[in-house]
């Protein structure tokens, strides 16, 4: 890949991060805290924004490229990168399946780590993603040197998501596409069993249904989907530029 070709690869990924905060920000998932990390292809780094730029204000420019061990390589002079980069660097480092990892916290969501005997299930059909399970990290605390993010690595196994009790979520997913359907879907999820157990109670998908859905799904052309979905409506009412290429 030619010098000029990488940079335009870059800064179209950066785009996306941009462009996916800004849509889990407006979606009410993420807010004055969290962030969404990227895979730079080829390199041992990935993108993140600094500790202190608003989440609904992020442009490209703004993101610095890390390594895995969180140290900053190239960005804004004196930024500094968030206190949970070890959390994105550890996972992105031991899982070669995941090029996006997005961290918020959504309240809703991780109230089930706050109850006995109420753990988050598979109660919408997108959900299936979970199938395997949602684990719940123990340890409450900011994940903020590599120590923390190994015992982060060690939870999340090889499922796709986690909840951190006490304190929020991991999504993990292939692209930025991806961790933006993944971080909706999600929510959803735990907004419909929260919703459902209001009533009475809550029966999880079982293995046949999640079978069946699987059948006939097709995971690119669903994230495709929504993706564009999201960035139309976001571009219209100004969250995301226009002139962005995303």
């Amino acid at each position: 890949m030619s010098a000029s070709a990488s940079h335009n690869s870059e800064l179209h990924l950066r785009m996306k991060v941009a462009a996916c905060t800004a849509i889990l920000v407006d979606q009410g998932i993420m807010n004055y805290s969290g962030h969404v990390s990227a895979r730079l292809p080829g390199r041992e780094a990935f993108l993140i924004q600094t500790i202190d730029q608003p989440r609904s204000g992020l442009r490209p420019e703004h993101l610095l490229v890390c390594d895995y061990d969180g140290k900053i390589l190239e960005g804004p002079e004196g930024e500094k990168a968030p206190a949970e980069v070890s959390l994105h660097g550890e996972i992105l480092r031991s899982r070669k399946d995941v090029n996006s990892v997005a961290h918020f916290h959504h309240d809703l969501t991780n109230s089930f780590t706050l109850v006995e005997g109420i753990p988050l299930r598979v109660v919408k059909n997108h959900a299936v993603r979970w199938k395997s399970g949602i684990p719940v990290h123990p340890d409450p605390a900011h994940v903020a040197n590599s120590e923390l993010g190994q015992a982060v690595v060690k939870t999340l196994g090889e499922h796709h998501a986690l909840q951190i009790r006490a304190h929020g979520q991991v999504i993990t997913a292939e692209s930025v596409e991806a961790v933006l359907n993944d971080s909706i879907h999600f929510v959803e999820n735990a907004q419909a069993m929260y919703n459902a157990a209001a009533i009475g109670k809550v029966n999880p998908l079982s293995e046949a249904d999640m079978a069946s859905f699987e059948a006939w799904f097709k995971r690119g052309r669903h994230v495709n989907k929504l993706w564009r979905f999201y960035m139309e409506g976001a571009q219209t009412k100004g969250v995301v530029p226009k002139d962005w290429d995303v």
